[in-house]
């Protein structure tokens, strides 16, 4: 062992304890200056305080509104798919894509819009509103709904309710 060849091992320092006395170096106002707001014991001034002047973040307008996180199905018009599609044909993803009247099916397709149903179609895959969806199973009995297709809220059967007999209550007898 040489002593030019010593490697010094890094401690870490010890942190300087204020308010110790002038000649420690952090005495009297251990730091923090002469006087104000920050000087004082218990400070806290909030990151957006500006000085008393009026923060930015009640100087700007408020967002109106909300964006939607779920995601909306491309829309189809009844309209378009009494054009493009011939009486018995099935309406789903891959022919929609084909006939370009949708762009991306990632999301889900629905069929909305004014307008009759007037030719027999099978829609699997896509949803329709609920008119459409009277009118084309009216058109074609066999055209049942795939899972995408809102189905018909079926009714609950009803209880029976029994009559309960109202029970008396017991009166504290008073003590005289």
């Amino acid at each position: 062992m040489e002593l030019n060849k010593l490697i010094s091992i890094k401690t870490t320092k010890k942190a300087k304890r204020l308010g110790r006395g002038l000649s420690s170096g952090k005495g009297e106002t251990s730091g923090r200056g002469t006087k104000g707001q920050k000087s004082r014991s218990g400070h806290n001034i909030p990151r957006s305080f500006e000085g008393g002047q009026t923060p930015l973040i009640q100087r700007l307008a408020k967002a109106r509104g909300f964006n939607s996180i779920h995601a909306k199905p491309e829309i189809v018009h009844i309209v378009d798919i009494e054009k493009n599609f011939n009486d018995g044909d099935t309406v789903n993803f891959k022919s929609l894509l084909e006939k370009k009247l949708v762009h991306s099916v990632k999301d889900g397709v629905k069929v909305v819009g004014p307008g009759k149903l007037t030719k027999s179609l099978r829609f699997l895959e896509v949803k329709l509103t609920k008119s459409l969806f009277e009118a084309a199973s009216n058109n074609k009995p066999a055209a049942k709904p795939a899972k995408a297709v809102e189905a018909e809220v079926k009714e609950a059967p009803v209880k029976k309710v029994t009559e309960k007999k109202p029970v008396a209550k017991k009166s504290a007898k008073k003590a005289e």
